[in-house]
């Protein structure tokens, strides 16, 4: 990846490399790896902008995990992209406590594209969701896309770039409370399918699915079809599987709590 427009990066000191002060910056990170190729599609989504900063290995179905029992290598490969020996959530917190001086701004938080859906429950397991959830505690907005799969076909990455780009140009514009941020998830088209529609819709709220089957072994193996999970009506699952670009504001705090409450107010 190359050329970053307005994004820069310059070496401060021998051993550590930080953002250029008063920059505006867009992070882009996901759970898949560094050299997935749904990180380069959102890099290509966002007109090749932005600094990466990405797992060095996947860590799909992660959720928040954090890295503090051992150091954390910071791998340059180059002036645009730093592979991070952690979790998503790991690289969110170094981009935006050690890659970061205090003069910069991170506008967004970018995370995706995953492979594979990350719908109503899976927003608790899921590595690329969690990376932008720890961008929004840190009141910086954040966008986690996915693409939901189906029935293993593989993924028109192409197709995958264009859809993100759509949802992006619309996303980035709309304005987000603190301790929140967007979920989307594209459809799995068919080649010749139209445009689909952008929907904004709640969080599923159903499981998923816990079959099991047992082996000759006593052992379980899952044997849940992700393709057949329950879902609520309008809610993303459906409105995915339905064929349409299915957007969530995920609230992480109630905003309607008075700012100055005293905590230690008993009712």
């Amino acid at each position: 990846m190359n050329g970053l427009g307005r994004y820069s990066l310059v070496r401060a000191g021998d051993e550590s490399i930080k953002l250029r002060s008063g920059t505006m910056t867009l992070i882009l990170t996901n759970d898949d790896g560094i050299d997935a190729p749904g990180l380069e599609a959102l890099w290509q989504a966002v007109g090749q902008q932005g600094v990466v900063v990405a797992p060095r290995l996947p860590h799909s179905g992660c959720s928040h995990q954090v890295t503090t029992h051992r150091p954390i290598q910071i791998e340059q490969r180059s002036s645009t992209e730093f592979a991070i020996d952690g979790t998503p959530v790991d690289c969110t917190r170094i981009a935006l406590s050690h890659l970061c001086d205090a003069g910069d701004e991170v506008e967004w938080v970018l995370s995706g594209i995953n492979a594979g859906g990350n719908l109503g429950a899976d927003v608790y397991i899921s590595g690329t969701v969690a990376a932008v959830r720890e961008a929004a505690l840190h009141r910086v907005p954040g966008i986690a896309i996915s693409h939901y799969i189906h029935r293993r076909r593989p993924i028109d990455w192409q197709r995958a770039t264009a859809l993100a780009a759509m949802v992006l140009d619309k996303l980035l514009h709309l304005p987000i409370a603190p301790g929140s941020f967007w979920n989307v998830n594209l459809p799995h088209l068919e080649p010749d399918a139209p445009d689909p529609a952008i929907v904004f819709c709640p969080l599923c709220t159903q499981p998923l699915p816990t079959t099991y089957q047992v082996l000759e072994s006593g052992l379980l193996h899952y044997a849940g079809d992700y393709s057949q999970r329950w879902r609520d009506p309008g809610s993303d699952v459906e409105v995915c599987f339905s064929g349409h670009i299915a957007v969530t504001q995920v609230q992480l705090w109630s905003q309607s709590e008075p700012e100055n409450a005293d905590a230690s107010t008993v009712f």
